[in-house]
């Protein structure tokens, strides 16, 4: 009779064990939708903590914000990721996050550590530069631009297609990068000499790369705004061999704006210890050696290596132009609308 009270209590343990483990389901990790990582590396995480994982995509990153705040009292998900700098302020402002200091915080750089806080951790990072079509301006005897300042020159009249920051994200990027470096009492005044030159501002990034870059498509315009990494996606991705990338990027110092992309918990998940354990996963080396061949661009974690065709053909600004992510809160909508103003009216 102890006996089969004894063996009772034992399966009724193991099933309040295997409910309490069940109980919180899958990891959720809310992104937006350029995210990508490889299979293997999702598995490769799914063993090492014996658990699921999901991917709840949520649009571009304004947007999964938005339902990121709407949802705070009923989080869609345990974690956040693709929440960067030119949101940075607004998403903790919402108090949406909870902190975590990871341990692999320590092989990522100062300089890409915005929130002192804890509750948003940089993942990778990318510059918003001027891209150019090398082969264009070698067959034309004109010398490519190496400063922001040679759009306005009466040479390179009509060379030059952006992306509208009011609704592309390296649209917005590159105006900051020319708040950045003209300052708010200047910024326009760039603008109004690059409308005076004929530049041409499309609604997103494809239709200007894909659409009228020289080098991409059968466009006139061998001038884009697009990244620093957009060189060695061209090579990766050619049919041909390279001994050096078609396109070339403008680095001079404050040409180019760098985009820090962070991952946090969000408040009210019921798997805060995966929640960190896949943070450290992130951060770790694994994870971010993935990451340049999948969402082209850097790795934060320095020790990550780079594929050889990022080491050989990227080109990496060494002062980008910044802005503080409060200033960005504060002002974003009122510098569109008064870029708006300049450039389209």
């Amino acid at each position: 009779m102890e006996r089969r009270i004894l063996i009772l209590w034992i399966l009724v343990l193991v099933v309040l064990l295997l409910a309490a483990c069940g109980s919180t389901g899958p990891l959720t990790i809310m992104t937006h939708d350029s995210f990508d990582v490889s299979e293997e590396v999702v598995a490769a995480f799914q063993d090492q903590c014996g658990c699921e994982v999901q991917f709840l995509q949520a649009g571009d990153t304004g947007l999964m914000l938005n339902q990121a705040l709407l949802s705070k009292d009923n989080p869609m998900a345990d974690v956040i990721y693709g929440i960067d700098n030119t949101f940075l302020s607004r998403a903790l402002a919402g108090d949406i996050l909870e902190a975590y200091q990871s341990p692999r915080l320590e092989a990522i750089p100062d300089s890409l550590e915005l929130d002192k806080s804890y509750r948003l951790l940089p993942v990778d990072y990318g510059d918003v530069c001027l891209n150019y079509d090398k082969g264009w301006f070698a067959d034309k005897g004109l010398a490519p631009p190496t400063d922001l300042t040679d759009l306005t020159r009466p040479d390179y009249e009509g060379l030059t297609v952006v992306e509208s920051p009011a609704t592309s994200s390296p649209g917005l990027a590159f105006l900051l990068a020319t708040v950045g470096r003209f300052g708010e009492g200047g910024y326009l005044d760039y603008w109004a000499d690059l409308r005076a030159n004929d530049v041409l501002v499309t609604d997103g990034w494809e239709d200007a790369y894909w659409g009228n870059f020289t080098y991409a498509s059968d466009g006139e315009r061998p001038i884009v705004v697009s990244y620093a990494s957009s060189p060695p996606v061209e090579v990766y991705f050619a049919e041909e061999a390279f001994g050096e990338a078609p396109t070339a990027v403008v680095t001079a110092d404050k040409s180019c704006f760098r985009q820090i992309e962070f991952v946090g918990i969000l408040k009210g998940t019921a798997n805060r210890d995966l929640a960190e354990e896949w943070i450290d996963f992130m951060l770790d080396t694994t994870f971010q050696e993935d990451i340049p061949l999948k969402m082209f661009v850097f790795p934060a974690n320095e020790n990550a290596q780079l594929p050889d065709v990022f080491a050989r053909f990227a080109q990496v600004p060494e002062s980008p132009a910044t802005v503080a992510p409060e200033a960005i809160e504060a002002n974003r909508e009122a510098w569109i609308e008064a870029w708006t103003r300049t450039v389209l009216r």
